[in-house]
């Protein structure tokens, strides 16, 4: 993994999985306030900790000795999720994972989380969003292959309609489709191996659920 790799560790629930600790493996991590207490499970060392701090009081600043502290107020224009994203940024980011990015209390926080990285795609970022049991990847209009378990579920959300999309080696295949937006016939799909998709036009969010193997 190149040094032009960071995680950003979020708020939202995380399970360190065995798929999740290989993503973030030897890369750089930032931590958004309470995603701090992710980092041990993860094996990572934060070079950077932002945020208001308001969801991470619990965690004693000297359990962390020798990560700077970069605080901002609570009220602020942008998420601390979103300032870890900018200085990850900064320090040459070319892949991102977002840990704790899906799940948790705060679903508000779970959708902007998947809006960022279709934005982020769009400017040329690599993104991976995650749980842990859960991982999501922007779907633009280019080729993308995932290598899912057989069995294990996978739905496409599309944030806008698209057209020409292509899915292969799934239960139920797609090609050169037209979904309109706000369809639900690309929900709850089965991979049977590695799965490839392809769009041609619109935005769009891959959402696996590798663990679960429940359309087996």
């Amino acid at each position: 993994m190149t040094d032009t790799t960071f995680t950003i560790l979020l708020g939202g629930a995380l399970t360190p999985t065995e798929r999740l600790r290989a993503a973030v493996a030897g890369s750089r991590a930032i931590a958004a306030d309470g995603g701090m207490r992710h980092a041990a499970a993860l094996g990572l060392s934060p070079e950077l900790w932002v945020g208001d701090f308001d969801s991470s009081a619990d965690l004693p600043v000297e359990d962390f000795p020798g990560v700077p502290r970069m605080p901002y107020p609570a009220q602020k224009a942008s998420t601390d999720g979103e300032i870890a994203v900018e200085q990850a940024l900064s320090r040459g980011a070319t892949r991102l994972v977002l840990a704790g990015a899906l799940g948790g209390e705060r679903s508000d926080h779970a959708v902007m989380h998947l809006l960022s990285g279709v934005a982020l795609a769009k400017a040329g970022i690599d993104v991976m969003m995650s749980s842990g049991t859960e991982e999501a990847f922007p779907l633009l209009r280019a080729e993308l292959t995932l290598d899912l378990p057989k069995g294990s579920l996978f739905s496409i959300l599309g944030f806008s309609p698209l057209a020409g999309l292509t899915i292969g080696n799934a239960r139920y295949p797609l090609t050169d489709f037209a979904l309109a937006f706000g369809s639900s016939r690309t929900i709850s799909n089965v991979a049977e191996g590695p799965v490839s998709f392809s769009l041609k036009s619109g935005d769009a969010v891959i959402l696996a659920r590798p663990y679960d193997l429940s359309g087996a």
